[in-house]
This record gives structure tokens, sequence and C-alpha cells, in this order.
């Protein structure tokens, strides 16, 4: 076990850590595309927790791309002559297809959670992951907007838009400032969260009841 362990300290020294977050994300991709291919519970929701998904606005652009892969995987057979540059090609096509299903299915599998205990999980497949305590809603409500920008955008007035297909529909004001983790692992403040739900009003009225005893 020491051993062991002196090799992973020895390769967590070594390797970047926007590098090692990127294959986090991809063993977490792949194991959600296990989940979802043998159709199990969604990650992280309990007895009695609302599990709210946001990949409406996404899943016909991700279907899209992957028929337009297999597309060009086919063609690429035809179009080169050399087998030992298909060969590698196409395992590149083939690995290339089976990470767009897997983020997707990490999406699919890793919803937003709205907790028994009032707390919201905002999250964006193994990418992106927030917790927001109840007691640091200010307040929430349905607001539609088509903000630009890549999936996590954080402005300079602290406004952090996790965008979906071009899109947020819940707008989240917190009562103090929020800190959050990029994609990559660089560290962020946010006052306000603007996130997609697909069925924003039914997480709007979920955070808004008050917690259980």
């Amino acid at each position: 076990m020491s051993a062991v362990r002196a090799v992973c300290e020895a390769a967590r020294a070594r390797i970047p850590v926007p590098v090692r977050r990127l294959l986090r994300h991809e063993l977490r991709a792949g194991a959600s595309l296990a989940r979802w291919a043998l159709r199990r519970p969604p990650h992280g929701v309990g007895a009695g927790e609302l599990a709210a998904g946001y990949t409406g606005p996404q899943t016909a652009m991700m279907y899209g791309l992957v028929f337009v892969a297999l597309v060009e995987t086919v063609a690429l057979s035809f179009l080169i002559p050399w087998p030992a540059v298909h060969r590698v090609v196409l395992v590149l096509d083939v690995y290339g297809v089976l990470l767009m299903l897997a983020m997707h299915a990490a999406c699919v599998t890793r919803p937003h959670v709205v907790r028994r205990d009032g707390s919201l999980r905002i999250r964006y497949g193994a990418l992106f992951d927030l917790v927001v305590p109840p007691e640091a809603v200010a307040s929430a409500r349905v607001d539609r907007r088509y903000p630009q920008g890549r999936l996590v955008t954080l402005s300079g007035d602290g406004v952090l838009d996790l965008i979906v297909g071009s899109q947020t529909t819940v707008t989240l004001e917190l009562t103090r400032p929020l800190p959050f983790t990029r994609p990559l692992g660089a560290r962020a403040e946010a006052r306000t969260v603007r996130f997609h739900a697909d069925d924003p009003r039914t997480l709007v009225a979920a955070l808004r009841q008050p917690a259980p005893p």
C-alpha cells in the first residue's frame, strides 16, 4: 500500500491539476454511461428529494453530433486507403462517440437535487457540482435568459451563469458570496447563480417549501 501511495503522490505532483481533473471527469462520465445503460437510479438523489433534469436544450444537438461522427467514421473507412491509419482513426472516432455519449449520460444521471434539508445541489454532469445551503438562498425565481459565454461564466459583479443550450431558466439570489470550483479546478465566488432546469417552476416551488423538521 505504501508503494502504491508513493506512486499516486508522485503522479499527483507531476500531473497538472487541470489534467487530473479532466481525467477524473472522463472516468466519472464513463461510470455515468454504465449507470445510464443499466437504468440505475440518478446519482446522489435520496428518498423524498427532488431530481431536476436539465438536458432538454442539448439532447437533440448531442444526438446530432453523435450521428455526424458516425457518418464521418463510415466515410473515412472508404476514403483512407492505408489500413494502419484507418485503424488509428477508427479508434479515435469510436472514442469520441463514446465520450460524447458519456458526457450526455453524466448530465442525465446527475440532475440538480433539492434535498430534504432545503439545500440545492446544482450540477452539470461530472464537470460542475455546487451545493447551496438553505440559509444562503435569499430568493429563487423562474427567469428565462439567453446569456452568452461558456458553460460556466462568471461576470464581474459575481453573477454565475451555468449555461445549457445557450439558456438559463432559474435565478438564485444568495445571502452571501458562495465559493465554487470551476471544471478545471480554479476557485471563485458567486453572489447570484443562474442555471437551467427543464421544469423550473417545480424546482423553484420545492425550494420555497420549508424544510421538514
